[in-house]
């Protein structure tokens, strides 16, 4: 059966939407090569710390400390400018679970309360040029272990927030923020206490070939999380989350020229812009993507409080399974209000097929801010359900998909 995507509550109108052939990183980025190594290390057993950050500060730039052989146990630590840290296969480097070696000096770190910001990062990228992660080791964050000095995990204390409306103090696994061509290749970060990767204020940032996996209870466990970053590319990689498995927002500067291809999700909230996207998020293209068992699958959101322009974002060759609400583009986030304008143009949804039905939601601000999409080979599953307002909609789509699985969403 074909269909225009109409609901009597919607504003309708038919748009010359053109994609942006900017919508990409524009870098040209290929493969990453693993760099050599300055200094390889053997797990000591206790705390590994002082060994790894000495190793870090002593290595010539354009090579790496590599972790070799063993388990190693660390608190937090920095990777310098020009100098990348690489677990080698059959290593793990565990996060280990004492607030205090996280707090940055409040007595925070562990505990609620109001802001959320009481704890260092256990990997921190700053400041920095060239650096990075490589290898086909694992980085653990054991944030389903419990506290030393507590009776409770990470995670368990992020629950007692949201019962409470307030905010868990939890650190980011890895942490990158000021820097310039940094890259994630191949490594498996696992059970973040908080988010697993956060960029933030970069330019040039390469995630390739990485596995992101968390219990899909844990809250705030977000995979990949690009804010505020310029010229990224996010590909080849298999995350699932509690959270959003890929959320893109700009909240402290602007998000663009952004590439998300040949990805798999699978458990997770979505592939996600926002919430915040104060100071704009564009030229975002995400293609040949599998997503399995994501609530949300593609979602923008923002609000009033934190919004702003989300403009030529392209999302081709993607299929979903099993998503309750596999399209969702909200600018009503948790009702927040302020005085920021949240405003969609020029997205573009080409080559989707949803084989599970759902529920499609479009919901513009007001006649005067709609959001404005189009529709080009959407296929859905038969029995799906539109919510639709002020939205300016240009195409249509099928109510004729299904199969149980997305082995191909290129077809």
């Amino acid at each position: 059966m074909h269909r225009q995507a109409l609901n009597i509550l919607a504003t309708i109108t038919i748009l010359a939407l053109i994609p942006s052939n900017d919508a990409r990183d524009l870098r040209n980025v290929t493969e990453p090569k693993t760099p050599q190594t300055c200094i390889s290390l053997k797990a000591g057993g206790k705390d590994d710390t002082e060994s790894i950050q000495k190793a870090l500060n002593s290595c010539t730039k354009g090579k790496a400390v590599a972790l070799a052989s063993g388990n190693f146990n660390s608190g937090p630590f920095t990777i310098p400018s020009g100098v990348s840290l690489l677990v080698d296969s059959g290593v793990v480097l565990r996060a280990i679970p004492d607030p205090k070696l996280y707090d940055r000096g409040s007595d925070l770190c562990g505990t609620i309360d109001d802001i959320g910001e009481g704890c260092k990062p256990f990997i921190t990228i700053s400041g920095a040029e060239g650096s990075g992660i490589y290898g086909k080791g694992t980085i653990d964050g054991q944030g389903g272990h419990k506290m030393i000095g507590n009776n409770i995990t990470w995670w368990h204390l992020a629950r007692n927030a949201l019962a409470v409306h307030r905010q868990q103090n939890n650190p980011t696994l890895v942490y990158i923020v000021n820097s310039t061509d940094i890259t994630l290749y191949q490594i498996t970060i696992v059970f973040s206490p908080f988010y697993h990767v956060q960029s933030s204020n970069t330019n040039g940032f390469t995630v390739w070939g990485v596995t992101v996996n968390s219990s899909s209870s844990a809250l705030n466990s977000d995979g990949i999380d690009p804010t505020g970053s310029i010229n990224v590319t996010i590909a080849h990689c298999n995350i699932s989350t509690g959270d959003d498995n890929i959320a893109i927002s700009s909240l402290h500067g602007p998000a663009r020229h952004i590439s998300v291809f040949d990805n798999y999700f699978g458990h997770g909230n979505s592939m996600a812009i926002g919430s915040g996207t104060l100071y704009g998020v564009s030229e975002v293209t995400v293609s040949n993507m599998t997503m399995n068992r994501v609530r949300y699958g593609l979602y923008i959101k923002s609000d009033t409080l934190n919004g702003g322009l989300v403009a030529n974002v392209t999302y081709e060759n993607i299929c979903l399974y099993d998503s309750p609400w596999p399209i969702t583009l909200t600018t009503n986030y948790y009702h927040k209000t302020g005085n920021h304008t949240p405003v969609y143009r020029n997205i573009h949804f080409n080559n989707i097929r949803v084989l599970t039905n759902g529920t499609f939601t479009l919901h513009g601000l007001s006649k005067s801010y709609p959001i404005e999409v189009s529709f080009n080979n959407v296929h859905v599953a038969k029995g799906s359900k539109w919510s639709v307002r002020y939205a300016q909609v240009n195409g249509t789509w099928e109510d004729d998909a299904s199969g149980s699985s997305c082995s191909n969403p290129s077809n």
